[in-house]
This record gives structure tokens, sequence and C-alpha cells, in this order.
């Protein structure tokens, strides 16, 4: 961590937005790498913008190379066919690339900048008014502490930075922080933007609206850390916030059981159900890769849907077919498979929400690959209140059940088939795991969902969330490998890189790679 160059890019880029009345232009503008951005930037509230953007699009560069391969591959609901096939095996110091936490402290160094830097702005830029600077301070601690809660659920132990790099006379050898400490860390940056009032409720650009920091993404994000985080009862709280909301610029469960109106969250995107995702859009020439990388051929294929994953929609497919109900989640939905009237004797799928097309059966072509990519959504918020409803006790079961059920409900799958008076924990969070597995499937949560639930408790569960469903799940190496690595739990976390290790004394390697 060579005062930080060897994980940071010190704000050298910021991402400009302008936006019409549709649609947004992004540009890149990079100032010379041996100057600091701090000379330049915070004389007007443009400014401050710009830099904010430039943490979306940080975020966007980040979901094929990070976001996905680590939120899905080690939980083997999907597997990859390439570059990150070490990952799923749980070699991961054979890719270097996927223990590399720089790109996140790129964002956490931006939003540092701002924490520190937009009031410079504020005194000199007489348009800059206070709702606006704190509305941006809001913005910048939701984004700080949405890239620690990435990095404490992979590595653990993290440096803890809260001052941007602006000099090459700084110091910044840093150690890394407990867990406990990143969390407390994580919380308090978003009860600070939460508390404030500044947070908006919602912005005049659609795309906005949806893809940046509002009120409602930080409720989300809150919901998630205390859920993580074993405080059940706050969870509860922050979720009921959200769902409870009043308020007509809050989002709302698209509730209809159509397969219209649930795909229309993948596209055309930006649903009432969205509460943040990632933005890109074709008519600006903005196109990404999700749909070639799960289309069921072709040479860029990379990932496709596990043994295990596709009986899961496959039971979903065979219930919808016996009371002739509409495909909802299941064909054509979150998942396809190359000849679907042969569905039953499928072995593998693929994840329609990024290579379908807004008609039902169609494929992108290739001029709108601009799917965008969804961080959080109303209905995790429901499943979130559900499993801290179950952590409460049997006595919160039935209301937990209820919230299961209106998410399958929705897929035109009945009730859930488990009675709240005759069940126990693990019965029911293996239920949610199944709900979340098939609601969510290529929306990079399933590992986090299965070492969330594991790893409570001093590993309670670890055996039946991790270990037992990993072994059901993963194929990608023996059962002897899996098992022998899993008895350490070390090696549920990523190694530190090398190269921060050679370059900062005060790092430690996580102990399973040592």
């Amino acid at each position: 961590m060579k005062k930080i160059r060897s994980y940071i890019i010190a704000m050298t880029a910021a991402v400009l937005m302008t936006t019409g009345s549709t649609s947004c232009t992004k540009w890149l503008e990079v100032y010379p790498q041996n100057d600091q951005v701090s000379d330049y930037y915070w004389t007007n509230k443009e400014e401050v913008e710009a830099m904010l953007n430039g943490c979306y699009y940080y975020y966007r560069e980040m979901v094929t190379t990070k976001l996905i391969p680590l939120g899905e591959l080690r939980a083997g609901h999907i597997f990859s066919r390439g570059a990150y096939s070490s990952v799923q095996e749980f070699r991961v110091k054979e890719n270097q690339d996927i223990c590399n936490w720089g790109p996140f402290y790129e964002v956490i160094n931006v939003a540092n900048g701002v924490l520190a830097n937009a009031e410079k702005a504020y005194q000199v830029d007489y348009t800059y008014d206070e709702n606006m600077l704190n509305a941006h301070k809001a913005e910048a601690y939701f984004l700080r502490a949405l890239t620690y809660f990435y990095l404490v659920r992979n590595w653990r132990e993290v440096p803890l930075i809260l001052q941007p790099y602006e000099t090459d006379a700084q110091d910044y050898y840093f150690p890394q922080a407990t867990e406990q400490q990143v969390i407390a860390q994580i919380k308090e940056d978003l009860k600070t933007a939460i508390e404030s009032g500044a947070a908006k409720e919602y912005y005049n650009k659609t795309w906005e609206n949806k893809g940046r920091a509002t009120k409602w993404a930080m409720l989300a994000l809150m919901a998630d850390v205390c859920l993580w985080n074993g405080d059940y009862a706050e969870c509860e709280r922050y979720c009921d916030m959200l769902l409870n909301a009043t308020s007509p610029y809050a989002p709302s469960f698209l509730s209809t059981p159509s397969h219209g109106s649930w795909f229309s969250i993948f596209n055309p995107g930006n649903s009432n159900e969205s509460i943040l995702e990632l933005q890109w859009n074709e008519e600006d020439e903005q196109l990404n890769t999700l749909p070639v990388l799960f289309e069921e051929t072709g040479n860029g294929r990379v990932y496709a849907y596990s043994q295990r994953m596709t009986e899961l929609f496959i039971q979903e497919c065979t219930y919808t077919d016996s009371h002739h109900g509409e495909y909802v989640r299941s064909m054509y939905g979150g998942f396809h498979i190359q000849t679907p009237s042969a569905y039953l004797a499928a072995t593998t799928g693929y994840c329609w929400k990024y290579y379908g097309s807004q008609v039902l059966t169609e494929k992108r072509t290739s001029e709108h690959y601009d799917p965008n990519f969804i961080l959080y959504r109303v209905a995790e918020v429901i499943l979130m209140k559900a499993e801290a409803l179950i952590m409460q006790g049997e006595g919160r079961y039935a209301e937990a059940v209820a919230l299961i059920n209106k998410v399958h409900n929705r897929s035109n799958l009945g009730d859930v088939t488990i009675d709240p008076a005759g069940t126990n924990e693990i019965e029911l969070l293996s239920c949610l795991l199944d709900e979340r597995a098939t609601e969510f499937a290529g929306e990079a949560k399933a590992w986090y969902d299965m070492l969330r639930m594991g790893r409570r408790d001093n590993y309670k569960y670890k055996e039946t969330f991790i270990t037992a469903r990993l072994l059901d799940f993963n194929k990608q190496a023996s059962t002897s490998w899996f098992r022998a690595v899993l008895s350490d739990n070390n090696s549920l976390y990523l190694p530190v890189y090398d190269k921060e290790l050679e370059n900062n004394p005060l790092l430690h390697q996580n102990p399973y790679y040592e």
C-alpha cells in the first residue's frame, strides 16, 4: 500500500454526466496522473457532482470483474466457463485480479474526497446551496458505506481509510481494521446520511432516480448491514421504514403475478420496484457484456446455472404447468434453456434477465446490449425482513412465512409448503435461501446469503448453510477438496493481494493463505 498508490488511483478520473429527458451522456475526464485532483477540483457544485458520478462509473466497471464473480461463484448457483473458474473452486490465490481490492478503494477515495472538500466548493460557488451540499455528503456517505460493505464481506479485515489521498506527502500505511470496526463505521456513515434528512427521495431524471443513491437505497443498505451483523430488530425497523413509507416517491413491490410485470424489472429496467441499479443506455452508445456472458451459445459465454440451480427452476416450471399458470420468473424470466420444450431433461440453464428482450422468448440484439445491473430492489427488502423475523424466534415465524409467500406468490407458485406452527429455524431459513436463490439468480447475492446464514452465532449453521449447500450446488471440484478447504473458517474470505503485502508492512495475510 505504498502511499496508497498501489490500490488507489488518486482521484485522477471523474465521470461527468449531463442529462437529457430520458438518457444520460457519460464521459471520462482524466487529469495528469502526477498531479492530484484537489489542485483542480472543488470550485463549484458541478465538480462535486462529477466526482460522485465517478463512483457509479467505477461500480459499472466492477460488475463483471468483481461483483458477479465474488457474489455468485463460490455459492455454485452459477458456474464459470472462463477466467474465474479458480474462484468457484476456492483456489482464489490463482487469480490475483479477484484478490485486488483496489477498485473498491478508488470509490472510497472519491467519497472521502467529497466529504473532505465539498465545503470548499460551497464557499466559492454562490449557486451551490446548503441543501444540495448536504445531499452530496449523504450520497458520499452511502457510497463509502456500500463499498466497505463489499470489502468486509469478502476480506473481513480491511484498512479503514476515512480521508482522501490528496498529496504525495501523505503516508498511507494503514493496518487492517477488524470486521467489527468496519461494520461500526458503515453503520455510522449510514445513520449520518439517513438522520441528516438531506438524502434525496427522488431525482428529476428517471435514470438518476434509480441510478443514484436515494434515501430508499440508504435504508435498504442499512437493513442489509444490520442483517449481516445480527442486529435483527434493527434490520426489521429499517425494512419497515422503506416498506411502509407513505411518500409517493418510495419504491414499491410489483405484485402483479405476470411475466410482463416481473420482467420489466430487468427490461427496460428502472421499474417502480427498483431501489438502485447501475445504468447503461444504448442510445448513448453505452453497452455492456452482460447479455453475452449469460448467453447459451457463442464465444462470449462465461456463466451458466449449475445442475442443482437448474433443478430449482424446473420445479417452478413444473408447478406452473400443473396449475395452468403463466411462467413469471422461471422460463424466460430468470431462467432459460436452449430447448424449452425439453426442460424436464435439462442439466444446465442460463440467466435470461440480461439476455432477454421485452418480447417473450426473444433475445436482445447486440445494439441493445445495455441491461442495467440491480444492486437493491424491494423484493429483497421483503425477504430481508422475513429473515430478521425468523431470527427473532418462533413467535415471528408466521409473519416471516407471509413475507416469503408475498414474493413466492408473485411468481404464480402458490404458498411455500411450510407450516409456521410445525417448523424450525433451519427449515425456514432453508426455504428462504431457496426463495432468494431463484428470485435473485444472477444478481450477485448467492454467496453472501450462504455466508451470512452459515457464519451466525460463531458458525453455528456452517455445515447446513455453507458446507452442505455448497456441496449440493457446486460441482466444480471434488467433495473431499471442498470439505478440506471449508474446515478452516478463514477460507471463506479472500486473501490479501500479494502486491499489497509487499508494499505495506502493516498488512497481514489471511491465516488460511499463509
